[in-house]
């Protein structure tokens, strides 16, 4: 908050609480209470691209930066993004791969994992990025409400979820901004990896895999069309 403080523009903050069982609803609660521009939204735990869904189609600005709340991308790595919206970029993507980026505090085997899991990702859905999972992206915002009203992975009819779920919503957020031919920019950050991640090596490559999948079946199925 001090950062945005400091921006001299008007800014909002959405926390979406996807159903959860710490004291994260109450902090957000008591912040919103000190600031107005702090505002929670409590959901039952569908997943986190419903709770990101839900928040992007909540809120009121020109532009929609989505972030983790543990902020392993600084919130002033926006600035890198920023810029280029004015270029007439409608999505600008955070890139943990590339000149300039930086991975701090990676274990190894996450940081294979994820390059075996952009492999599957660019064969089957979209071929143009080197990181589509991190958790930091700039949207204007009419282009944001566009792509988000048309997901189907976790749209409106998302079941809910029991345990902690990594999804790969981000796959079908991009697959759709480029079939709908919005220009997308992919930017090299400084990412720090959290220690208290809830990552399942087996059961979360296995759901992001059929995430994936099911985006090129829907694709197929003409579930994307009809714009």
């Amino acid at each position: 908050m001090v950062y945005f403080h400091e921006q001299g523009y008007p800014v909002e903050i959405v926390v979406v609480d996807d159903g959860s069982t710490d004291s994260t609803a109450a902090i957000a609660r008591s912040l919103a209470q000190q600031h107005s521009m702090v505002r929670l939204i409590q959901n039952e735990h569908h997943g986190k691209g419903y709770a990101v869904r839900t928040g992007v189609l909540q809120a009121r600005g020109d532009q929609i930066l989505v972030c983790d709340a543990d902020l392993a991308t600084p919130i002033e790595e926006e600035q890198k993004l920023a810029p280029w919206l004015a270029n007439g970029y409608a999505v600008v993507i955070a890139s943990r791969e590339g000149m300039g980026a930086r991975r701090i505090g990676e274990p190894f085997y996450r940081h294979l994992m994820g390059r075996v899991f952009n492999f599957v990702i660019r064969k089957i859905a979209v071929g143009e990025f080197q990181d589509t999972q991190c958790g930091f992206k700039l949207f204007r915002a009419d282009v944001a409400r566009d792509i988000f009203k048309r997901v189907r992975l976790y749209g409106d009819q998302s079941a809910r979820m029991r345990g902690p779920a990594v999804t790969a919503y981000d796959v079908e957020v991009l697959f759709l901004a480029l079939k709908y031919g919005y220009k997308v920019k992919e930017v090299p950050v400084e990412w720090q990896y959290g220690t208290m991640t809830k990552v399942n090596p087996i059961t979360d490559s296995m759901r992001n895999f059929g995430d994936v999948m099911n985006v090129r079946l829907n694709d197929w199925r003409g579930r994307y069309n009809g714009r």
